[in-house]
């Protein structure tokens, strides 16, 4: 058999490589790395040099060789950086942080720099692609027309059988949030009512917490950092998470401000503070109870601020007063009276002083009600509404666009589903149904495997995933895999082939941010950033709403006016569909082309609640949320004990620096920096165990195990284990989630349809191999 790869560095690279050096070129060179029209199995064959080989060493040669464009990260992550994209001969040659942002202020992250590397990655899905046996990895290209053929023949199929599309379920979330991405709901509505997985994984407990607090999740500028006095990270690592946010830190730092950081791990962050604290996990709600203790006892409260700006308040110091002592929120939670106090101490005498709220602390069953109890020692300090103050979590102010690609109707006559949902995912389909009363069947994002088993009247039989890898990052691989099993089809949109395409019958090819126009903001800070078209998509690569149009366009040829979805599109004017005028008042521009001059950022907003007015039912913050109460929550924050332990140690499965959840890990460039998952034991524990650096090891518990090497390190508690999570490229079966089960969290449907999940809620044992 020839070695392709030695024939094409010898042979097509040196033509692909000559002079003028064309995106045409480029693209031949890649596709003959695998030959892949003739071994259409090339395309699974990891090839990482390939794009080392063909860009040879980067000579910058002057910005004004380049045509530049805007682009904005898409990734579920606080920043959202700003970017501009350099592209020689249409291809995209490297990229930098735009310096108009402040926030960005023209650098990106690690996994940013990085991109050119994914965009041109030889693991790129090229081509449809249908697997021939499920999980047999016997894959074969297909056309486009054949893969929406076998598509469109499955849908209606389905609804032939049952009268309905519900047995066709979409799971959808963070892949890409650039706004046009929202046309996957909307490709969905176009089809009819269908089954969907509705909440999020993320922050819903915390999101439904500050709803009942506030009445809205809405967080200051966090470039207003570094006017605070006293910052607490409570369970965050910007230093991994949110890089661009440090810098407004260190700001304040060098200005005088203290920073203190709570987190169970010895993160990043921790070593970069001027105090850390390692609480225990999960008793982060205890803690702020006794923090609270101690600002009542000394008298350190904001009276006035309490009696113009609040309710509920006489209700909640009872409560402390009667319920919680220092001691007691010492032994819960691991801090010394004396150390928590003496924080509280200057927390309150600071002005303005503020608490970051992390997300990893709200992922436990006591989650939401922890987040509320940190909330109050922001409200009964007075530091709500304040430039460099307030319980920062998270907004959506910026987010008022049209969402054209996402609100779609329905062909008529669609019959959907009527009735409330029942436990386990049975459904009371109801008796007397009208066209009005049709909606689509909501289940629970975070119980997807739980859900498709329970499923039935109709069952789920064709599962669309869109930006998400279903298999290594939701919960209970092992529950999810049996679940697979009872599906008829599964379509997988990627740009690689994932854990979850794995077990795919489709494949579809998508494009990268660089190949595609959008919109994006941020969820943390005010800057708002367009995404030109960089370059043409690759191959056969096409965009959630070009899959859309022509999954229309199929449909309609078989069955007139079973599909509403526009078929013919033009992803630029589908972009500029998305603005209106609110959004052009709140970033002071005319037009979007504005922001081909870069990033904008919002003129209103930056301090929530400066006026004392709160969205809550009472216009005031509610220390007493009567809406908590009728949810089946504490009225106010209480102590709500976390989850019995089930196996001797704690396991954290936090995120990793260099990925976000399952992307990036697999580019070169990141498995260069981290080529293979660790757990990480602290010394102590390792020592009782017979275990040593670089020994490997069994993790295990009720829900799976792991085979996994260890590295030692003081880091983590001696009562936990912590593994990041990631997925490292195709062909590698690690996955944290075959540890983590899909226990709920207290709080999160109120506000996003599903309770969260309590994935730091989990326990675990090693022994060594």
């Amino acid at each position: 058999m020839k070695d392709h790869s030695k024939q094409w560095t010898s042979n097509q690279v040196e033509q692909a490589l000559a002079c003028p050096f064309t995106r045409r070129n480029f693209l031949k060179a890649l596709l003959a790395a695998g030959a892949l029209a003739a071994l259409p199995g090339g395309m699974l064959v990891p090839r990482s040099s390939i794009a080392e080989e063909i860009f040879g060493p980067t000579v910058f040669q002057g910005k004004d060789a380049y045509q530049t464009f805007r682009n904005a990260c898409p990734r579920n992550c606080y920043d959202t950086c700003s970017i501009v994209s350099y592209v020689k001969d249409g291809v995209l040659q490297f990229i930098e942080g735009a310096p108009e942002s402040t926030f960005t202020n023209g650098g990106l992250c690690v996994k940013g720099y990085a991109y050119p590397r994914r965009v041109y990655s030889p693991d790129r899905v090229k081509y449809p692609m249908r697997q021939v046996g499920r999980g047999s990895g016997n894959w074969e290209r297909i056309s486009w027309d054949e893969a929406l053929d076998i598509i469109s023949d499955k849908i209606l199929e389905i609804k032939e059988k049952d009268g309905s599309l519900l047995g066709m379920a979409l799971t959808k979330y963070s892949g890409n949030f650039g706004i046009t991405h929202y046309g996957v709901e909307g490709m969905m509505s176009s089809l009819g009512y269908t089954t969907r997985f509705v909440g999020t994984p993320c922050w819903p407990a915390g999101i439904d917490a500050q709803n009942y607090d506030m009445g809205s999740m809405w967080c200051n500028d966090p470039e207003d950092m570094v006017n605070s006095k006293y910052i607490i990270i409570w369970g965050a690592n910007p230093a991994h998470c949110s890089v661009h946010s440090m810098k407004f830190v260190t700001e304040a730092q060098r200005r005088g401000a203290k920073v203190v950081v709570i987190d169970p791990v010895f993160t990043q962050t921790a070593a970069k503070a001027d105090e850390y604290w390692e609480i225990k996990p999960s008793s982060d709600g205890a803690l702020a109870l006794g923090m609270a203790r101690y600002l009542l006892d000394n008298n350190l409260v904001d009276r006035d601020w309490i009696k113009n700006n609040s309710v509920g308040f006489a209700e909640y110091e009872a409560y402390i007063k009667e319920n919680v002592t220092l001691d007691w929120a010492a032994e819960q939670s691991g801090i010394p009276v004396e150390v928590f106090t003496r924080v509280m101490s200057e927390f309150a005498a600071a002005d303005p002083a503020t608490i970051w709220i992390g997300y990893g602390m709200q992922r436990h069953i006591n989650g939401g009600n922890n987040v509320r109890a940190i909330d109050a020692l922001v409200a009964m300090t007075g530091n709500m509404g304040k430039v460099g103050g307030g319980a920062r979590y998270g907004h959506l102010y910026t987010w008022g666009f049209n969402y054209h690609a996402m609100v779609q109707s329905p062909p008529e006559g669609s019959v959907g589903f009527v009735g409330e949902s029942g436990p386990k995912g049975e459904f009371d389909t109801g008796q007397a149904a009208t066209e009005a009363s049709y909606t689509d069947r909501a289940v629970n994002i975070n119980k997807i495997g739980q859900v498709i088993l329970d499923t039935n009247d109709p069952p789920i039989r064709l599962l669309w995933a869109a930006n998400k890898n279903v298999l290594s990052q939701d919960f209970d691989r092992n529950k999810i895999e049996k679940a697979f099993e009872k599906l008829e089809m599964v379509v997988v949109v990627d740009q690689f082939f994932t854990q979850t395409a794995e077990l795919a019958d489709i494949i579809l090819p998508t494009t990268t941010l660089f190949e595609d126009w959008t919109v994006n903001v941020s969820y943390w800070h005010y800057w708002l950033g367009i995404n030109e078209q960089a370059i043409k998509p690759l191959f056969e690569a096409k965009s959630d709403i070009e899959i859309a149009s022509a999954l229309s366009a199929k449909l309609n040829s078989k069955q007139p006016g079973s599909c509403t979805f526009p078929e013919n599109i033009d992803t630029k004017e589908w972009m500029e569909k998305e603005f209106n005028d609110g959004i052009y008042t709140l970033f002071g521009i005319k037009s979007w082309e504005d922001l081909r001059d870069g990033p904008r950022k919002a003129n209103a907003g930056l301090t929530p609640w400066a006026d004392g007015a709160f969205a809550t039912p009472s216009q005031k913050y509610e220390f007493k949320s009567e809406l908590a109460a009728e949810h089946g929550h504490f009225d106010i924050p209480k102590f709500k004990p976390g989850r019995d332990a089930y196996a001797p140690y704690r396991l954290l499965t936090p995120h990793d620096k260099y990925s976000i959840h399952s992307q990036f890990q697999n580019v070169d460039w990141m498995h260069d920096y981290n080529p293979e998952p660790f757990l990480y034991v602290n010394p102590k524990l390792a020592r009782q165990k017979g275990i040593g650096e670089g020994d490997t090891v069994r993790l295990f518990n009720q829900v799976g195990e792991l085979t996994i090497k260890v590295k030692l390190t003081n880091n983590v508690p001696a009562d936990s284990l912590l593994v990041y999570e990631n997925w490292f490229g195709k062909n590698n079966k690690f996955n944290v989630n075959n540890l983590v089960d899909d226990t709920s969290s207290d709080m999160g449907k109120y506000k996003t349809g599903s309770p969260g999940v309590a994935l730091h809620d989990q326990f675990a044992d090693i022994e060594k191999v």
